[in-house]
């Protein structure tokens, strides 16, 4: 199975980018993670899309995300692929520790948003946020470690 949630964990200078419709935001120096679905029929081609956005700055944004990967400001450092066929990435961006971006990337669900800001790397803590949640959902899932 090569579907699931993501969680993209970018490094960024401070900078202000335009995001979509919802205008100028300013974005602090530190660590982003976006907590995304992967479940459509490409899978996790997804998070490859995002890698290659990132790197190329090739195409004009689509969601709300794309204004990180195309900005000079944000890097991709990696994603934690977590396979699964349920819809869980709400789920996960309920259980994230960081300090949510309100409005960002939840456009289509009722969460507070789907990016996350941390001072300092993560990534061990978002390892931790995704156990405690199988722990809690009584779930074991298989995560994926993918860099660009």
């Amino acid at each position: 199975m090569d579907k699931g949630a993501y969680i993209l964990i970018l490094k960024n200078d401070e900078c202000r980018i335009q995001v979509g419709a919802q205008g100028q935001r300013t974005f602090s120096a530190g660590w982003h993670a976006y907590v995304g679905s992967a479940l459509g029929p490409g899978g996790f081609s997804r998070v490859m899309r995002h890698f290659r956005l990132n790197r190329d700055k090739n195409k004009s944004p689509r969601w709300h995300i794309d204004s990180l990967l195309l900005s000079p400001y944000f890097q991709v450092v990696l994603a934690c692929c977590i396979h699964t066929e349920e819809r869980i990435e709400c789920h996960l961006a309920r259980h994230m520790t960081g300090t949510v971006i309100v409005g960002f990337g939840s456009s289509d669900c009722t969460c507070e948003g789907h990016l996350f800001y941390y001072p300092s790397d993560p990534y061990e803590y978002i390892l931790r946020n995704i156990q405690s949640f199988a722990e809690k959902e009584k779930k074991t899932f298989q995560i994926e470690v993918r860099t660009p």
